[in-house]
């Protein structure tokens, strides 16, 4: 386990051809990596290309369900379904399985710990999902409460704009902090955590102290 103070920083909600492509400049710019957890909905075959580029670029793309919708009232075989055809559209575009999952909304319960097969991510999130949080709030917010083994929740989805307004500001302040940004994967690898996988209810939002819900 390394004391480096670590941070991930992950985007859901895409790809698109708005901001998605921005977000991806934004790391490229500071030379960093993140994390892109997809709706298998949104994937076309141009924006595909965004996701291979995430992934030359050293990104991880990760799986948040096909259809985004409540998958707490969905069936274990609805489930299941979502995540198997979002898994295998990840592997069939950037050539590897997502080792994780962000439930939409982040709305669980125990069929879905059971079905899911993967560990389940949260973050700290800055209400970026709402397009008219100002992208300084948005910035102070992550600033604020970022600590060692966090898992950021920021959204690349369709003209969310502020968000890439705000990318500079928090990397350069995570940056000025002795933060290291790396992917999810890496995230638990340094860390030193055997992420939680075998059906009970566990979500991570820092992979030091993860966050046990009771249904």
């Amino acid at each position: 386990m390394t004391d480096e103070k670590l941070i991930a920083l992950t985007f859901d909600d895409g790809p698109n051809l708005s901001a998605t492509p921005l977000v991806l400049d934004k790391l490229e710019k500071h030379g960093i990596v993140g994390s892109f957890f997809i709706i298998a909905d949104s994937v076309t075959a141009e924006s595909a290309e965004q996701m291979k580029r995430a992934h030359a670029m050293g990104c991880e793309i990760c799986n948040h369900s096909k259809t985004h919708s409540y998958m707490d009232k969905l069936s274990a075989e609805e489930i299941r379904s979502e995540i198997e055809y979002t898994s295998d559209l990840i592997e069939k575009t950037v050539g590897y399985r997502p080792r994780f999952f962000r439930p939409p909304y982040i709305a669980v319960n125990q069929t879905l710990f059971d079905n899911v097969g993967l560990p389940f991510i949260c973050g700290k999130g800055c209400n970026d999902w709402e397009l008219d949080v100002p992208a300084d709030y948005r910035e102070k917010t992550v600033l604020a409460q970022s600590e060692d083994g966090d898992i950021v929740l920021l959204h690349d989805m369709e003209n969310n704009f502020n968000t890439v307004e705000a990318l500079d500001g928090i990397i350069d302040g995570l940056k000025e902090r002795g933060f290291r940004f790396v992917t999810v994967s890496e995230l638990f690898e340094k860390k030193g955590v055997e992420p939680v996988c075998d059906g009970t209810p566990v979500i991570y939002s820092n992979v030091l102290s993860p966050y046990r819900p009771s249904f």
